[in-house]
This record gives structure tokens, C-alpha cells and sequence, in this order.
């Protein structure tokens, strides 16, 4: 019953800070068979939240025993079935101690349950998968190996964040294709030997690979994400919704950046500079990559911008309530973010998410309290009931505004400088077209 609450709660708190969560290959994924989920490790508690409420079978996690000890996160940490880990880097922890989570991790096993672990071993920056522990591929071939685990996967499950420090960003769970763990001989202390070991970690790092967006260098990471921008909006439009779609292309942009890098420098420099001068060209008007698409029917689109401006009166009197009730407690979660995260990104969204889960109850009971004090008990439990209502009244006002000036703007745009606007729009062809054609001249080079 608590784990259903935390995980109701824990999913709540993923639909308001994510605008989206997407999730990806779950064919892959067996429900009826013991299972060990490997997943990177980008951005800190944020990565097992996600696989604890998207995954589409209950997961336990193998968490650092730190957590455990830690006053609000133990409880959670506790109550989601996590097995503690006794790393080196932790002071004071006795790393002789992980052989009890072994057992207790190849016992649940055994029992047809599934277990989460991030082989990195750290949350992170950097813009690739980091080496991989061997605490995985310890524990799924001594289960098999002792008998006590039959049929056992190894799922690599990829997080991609579209700007994991971002509230109201996206982000996307994709689980890659399952691998088998082969039955191996353990020696006299009943560990499986180190070249097996290293054989089923190189196929976990194998398989991570395939399932996440990674890069030499953070540059290469920012060309290939203005790249893909440009490239969609010239596509379909349901391209332009699919983080799947999106994390693949990216992909086979590295891989043909890559290539490109060694064969052909000069010419990639100069679709960057091209992409540059685009993208400064779009900002000097004021209109993003996806807004730039000629209006049809005009009055068709006024039509469409008054319908829009009809729902703002409709949910402007709730968004501002939300926004004077709430906006203390989310710029509060912000400044504890930045001083709590001490430069390191890959913590500021753990450190909104679970300020916003303390700060927004309690916001919530104090205007309650105030109203009970005044007017009663009943007009206290609708205050409570009313207030969070109108937190996500202001979010999707605040969101819907957005896209309407958005569309406003390019609206405008299209009909004062129209021959600038038909320009860029042949500019991004152009880039497209060139990337199309860059990418063939890398699959020649690959083959």
C-alpha cells in the first residue's frame, strides 16, 4: 500500500515537472520472467523515478547505501524494495557487506521479480556512457550459475532528456532488446570468473549504447541537436512529436558526424557555420525552427488564434490564482537547486522534484490553515482541494500562451516581411537537403 502511494505520488510529480514522458520498446520487456533492468544514469534520482513509473512491471532498484541512511529519501528508498550497495567511494562503507545484497538480489530474482541497476555506478554530465560497474553481470551469472534463477534477461533500458534540468521539458524511457544470460561455472568461493564477467559487461555496454545519444565531446552534442531541429521541422509533423524519432535520428547523425569529422572537415564546417547563421537569422526574427511554416488559409488561422485567446479567459482566472499561490514555493525550489546542486547539473532536477513535493503540500495546508480560521473546515478541505487544480491551471496557461504568441508572432512575420520569411524557409530546405546528402556521402565512406 505505501509503495502504491509513493509510486502514485512519484508519478504525479513526473506528469507536472515533464511535459511529456515517452516510453519506447516495451515489447522488448518480459513481464512473467525474472528481469534485470540496466539503465545510464544522467540525471541523479530522477533516472530510477522514471523506471520506477514507467517501467510495465514492478521494479526494486539496487540503490547506494547513503540513501538509506538520509531522512526523507530513506523512507522512499526503503519503501520501494531497494537493495543497499557498499561502494568504495562512500566513506565508511564496508564493501565486503554487497555479498548480503547479492543473495537478497538473486532471492527476489528467483522469485520472478525484477531489479533495477545502473552499471555507471554515478549520476552524471559527461556526454557518454562512463564504464560500466560488473555488479550486474555479477549477480544475473551467479543466479543462473547456482540454479537459484531460471531464464533470466538482462533489459538495457536508455533515459534521453531533451534538457534534463528543465521543468516542463520531455524525456524518454527506451528499452533495447533483451540479452540472455549464458550458464557459466563459478569458482570455490561461488563467483562467476573474471572473463565472464567481462564478456556479459561488454554486451551490457554494447546494448546501453544502442538505446542512448552519446558523443566524444559535448560540441558534437549541440551541432547534432540543431541539426535534428532544423531537419524536423522540414519533415512530417508527427516527426516532430516522437522522442523516439528523435533520439534515432540524433543518433544516425552522430554516426555520420563522426565519419564526416575524418573524411570530409570542411564541408561539415560549413553546414555548422550555415546551421549558425540560420539559427541567428531565426532568433534576430524572433521564431523558432517549428513556428516557421507558412499559415494556409488566413482566416482559417485567426480563427484558430481567437479560439486559443477564448480558452485563456476561460482558464485565467484559476492560472492566477495558481501562479500567486505557487510561484513563492517554485522560485524557492529553484534557488535551493542552484545552491544545493553545486554546479553539477545532472542533480538540479532531483533537487526541484523533491523540493516541489515538500514545498507545494505545504503550501497548500498553510493557505488551508489560514482559511480554516476564517471561514471553516469546509471551505478548508475545497481550498485543499481547489489549490493544486489551479497550480496546473497556470502551467497550461502559461504553456498554451506560449505556443499562442508563438504562433502569433510567425503569423506576423509571414505578413510583414513575407519575402524574408520565404527565404529562411528555403534556407532550411537547404540545410536539409545537405544533410540528407552528407549522410549519404558518410554511409559511402562507412562501407
Amino acid at each position: 500500500m505505501v509503495r502504491r502511494l509513493i509510486v502514485a505520488l512519484l508519478k504525479l510529480a513526473m506528469r507536472v515537472y515533464f511535459r511529456r514522458v515517452e516510453v519506447g520498446g516495451v515489447e522488448h520487456v518480459p513481464m512473467k520472467k525474472p528481469v534485470i533492468f540496466v539503465l545510464n544514469h544522467p540525471n541523479a534520482l530522477v533516472d530510477p523515478a522514471v523506471l520506477l513509473c514507467m517501467a510495465p512491471r514492478r521494479v526494486s532498484f539496487l540503490a547506494k547505501a547513503p540513501l538509506f541512511r538520509m531522512p526523507f529519501l530513506g523512507l522512499f528508498v526503503r519503501a520501494m524494495d531497494s537493495l543497499p550497495v557498499y561502494r568504495q567511494q562512500d566513506q565508511g562503507e564496508d564493501v565486503a557487506r554487497n555479498v548480503e545484497t547479492f543473495v537478497a538480489a538473486r532471492r527476489l530474482l528467483a522469485q520472478g521479480g525484477s531489479i533495477g541497476i545502473c552499471p555507471e555506478g554515478v549520476s552524471h554530465n559527461e556526454p557518454r556512457l562512463r564504464p560500466i560497474k560488473t555488479g550486474a553481470a555479477r549477480i544475473a551469472l551467479a543466479a543462473v550459475a547456482t540454479g537459484e534463477v531460471n531464464e533470466l534477461q538482462l533489459v538495457p533500458a536508455g533515459l534521453y532528456y531533451t534538457s534534463k534540468s528543465t521543468f516542463r521539458s520531455k524525456a524518454l524511457l527506451y528499452f533495447g532488446k533483451a540479452i540472455d544470460v549464458p550458464v557459466v561455472t563459478l569458482d570455490q568461493e561461488g563467483n562467476p570468473n573474471r572473463t565472464d564477467v567481462r564478456e556479459l559487461s561488454g554486451r551490457i555496454e554494447y546494448a546501453l549504447r544502442n538505446v542512448i545519444l552519446e558523443a566524444e565531446h559535448d560540441d558534437a552534442l549541440h551541432t547534432i541537436a540543431r541539426a535534428e531541429r532544423i531537419f524536423s521541422a522540414e519533415g512530417p509533423a508527427e516527426s516532430q512529436d516522437s522522442l523516439k524519432m528523435e533520439l534515432q535520428l540524433q543518433k544516425r547523425f552522430l554516426k555520420a558526424y563522426a565519419v564526416l569529422r575524418h573524411q570530409l572537415p570542411e564541408r561539415l564546417r560549413k553546414l555548422e557555420v550555415r546551421i549558425i547563421r540560420f539559427e541567428e537569422e531565426l532568433k534576430h526574427a524572433g521564431v523558432d525552427p517549428h513556428e516557421l511554416t507558412a499559415p494556409g488559409w488566413t482566416l482559417h488561422t485567426l480563427g484558430h488564434l481567437l479560439s486559443r485567446v477564448l480558452l485563456f479567459m476561460v482558464l485565467l482566472p484559476g492560472a492566477i490564482v495558481g501562479t500567486v499561490v505557487h510561484y513563492p514555493a517554485y522560485r524557492l525550489g529553484g534557488l535551493l537547486a542552484t545552491r544545493f546542486s553545486r554546479d553539477s547539473e545532472d542533480v538540479i532536477s532531483t533537487i526541484k522534484i523533491i523540493s516541489a513535493m515538500l514545498l507545494f503540500p505545504l503550501t497548500w495546508l498553510v493557505v488551508a490553515v489560514f482559511f480554516y480560521k476564517r471561514s471553516g473546515w469546509l471551505i478548508a478541505l475545497a481550498v485543499l482541494v481547489i489549490l493544486p487544480l489551479t497550480g496546473y491551471f497556470a502551467i497550461r496557461f502559461f504553456e498554451e500562451l506560449d505556443r499562442f504568441v508563438g504562433s502569433l508572432r510567425a503569423l506576423t512575420f509571414f505578413l510583414t516581411r513575407r519575402r524574408f520569411f520565404v527565404r529562411l524557409l528555403v534556407q532550411r530546405k537547404a540545410i536539409r537537403d545537405e544533410i540528407l546528402a552528407l549522410g549519404d556521402e558518410a554511409a559511402r565512406f562507412a562501407e
